[in-house]
């Protein structure tokens, strides 16, 4: 498994990591059986970095992931990062000290840990990014201990570029794919002259660009694929990238045909994300052991033809530009 540096952190993570949404909530059950297995078989295939948050199954998901790596013999290192802030109504004035220490509180005892490695705020509101006392306050709780860096996650490019200016932020998670080409105009760049690590997340649009599906497919009522097609619970970028459903089977249709015989499409997908150098590791998920194997082995893939990297943005800018450049 290739590795590369995780920003600021330096630390060396997995280039294809592991998000843990799935294992907590909102893509259908996943039993705590399965959800072990799934940690495990991403494990043995080189799988470094974990990504989960407190608000993932209310907590389910760190104490799953948790209960994982403390059963890991010491001479192997997992980086676990996780996420705080969605536990409260999204106004700027919830991100105080008072709650950072409460929330990292209880990630720490999910995760049975002292210190958490990573730490970002969770898609906070606009005006959280450009508020100094935040993150004074998260410069103080790294100096304490409890924490060995901090992040952000964003919704959109502008987020991730003032997050970037802050000189301590050491990572940013965003959505990046091909569906999402957006981040290659300054953020990519931007982090990568800084020194930032690159999250990608999303990177197999919520699942359509498996090309497992089609018009037929239906999803759980508690699937977020369900019940925040249109952004109903949170916001619509987190759902198909904030591609119509339909449009998305269309651009993947096309995509399909750059698919080598020997490769699945979301390996190719997978690839695609990881031939971009300024992304330090990219987090799919996964609900069964067989789909965490298949997710990694996209690492040992050689780097795709220049070719089909120009194809992805003839369909892009074809069908999906239109619809989500300028939202996110």
């Amino acid at each position: 498994m290739q590795e590369r540096i995780l920003g600021r952190t330096g630390v060396p993570v997995s280039v294809i990591g592991l998000g843990a949404w799935q294992l907590g909530a909102d893509w259908g059950r996943v039993d705590e059986e399965a959800a072990l297995a799934t940690l495990s078989a991403a494990h043995e295939a080189g799988v470094t970095f974990i990504d989960t948050a407190d608000v993932y199954g209310d907590g389910r998901s760190e104490r799953i992931v948790g209960q994982f790596v403390r059963s890991l013999p010491d001479g192997r290192r997992i980086t676990v990062a996780t996420k705080m802030g969605r536990r409260v109504p999204q106004e700027p004035r919830h991100y105080n000290l008072a709650n950072f220490r409460a929330w990292n509180d209880r990630s720490r005892e999910n995760l049975g840990v002292d210190t958490l490695d990573l730490v970002q705020l969770h898609c906070p509101p606009t005006e959280v990014y450009h508020t100094d006392e935040v993150f004074d306050e998260l410069d103080g709780m790294v100096a304490e201990g409890r924490m060995k860096a901090y992040g952000v996650s964003v919704e959109t490019t502008a987020e991730a570029l003032a997050a970037i200016a802050r000189p301590n932020v050491a990572s940013v998670q965003i959505i990046f794919n091909m569906l999402r080409l957006k981040p290659l105009d300054e953020v990519l760049p931007a982090a990568e002259k800084a020194g930032v690590g690159i999250i990608a997340r999303v990177p197999l649009a919520s699942g359509l660009l498996s090309g497992r599906y089609d018009e037929h497919t239906t999803f759980g009522a508690d699937d977020h694929r369900t019940y925040n097609r249109h952004g109903e619970a949170f916001d619509q970028g987190e759902t198909f990238s904030g591609v119509d459903y339909a449009t998305g089977l269309a651009a993947v249709r096309r995509l399909a045909a750059l698919r080598p015989e020997d490769a699945t499409m979301a390996q190719v997908a997978l690839r695609w994300i990881i031939d971009h150098p300024a992304v330090s590791v990219v987090i799919p998920g996964a609900r069964n052991a067989q789909q965490a194997r298949g997710n990694a082995e996209a690492a040992s893939r050689p780097p795709l033809p220049p070719e089909t990297h120009e194809a992805v943005t003839v369909v892009y800018d074809e069908l999906v530009r239109g619809s989500v450049h300028d939202r996110w």
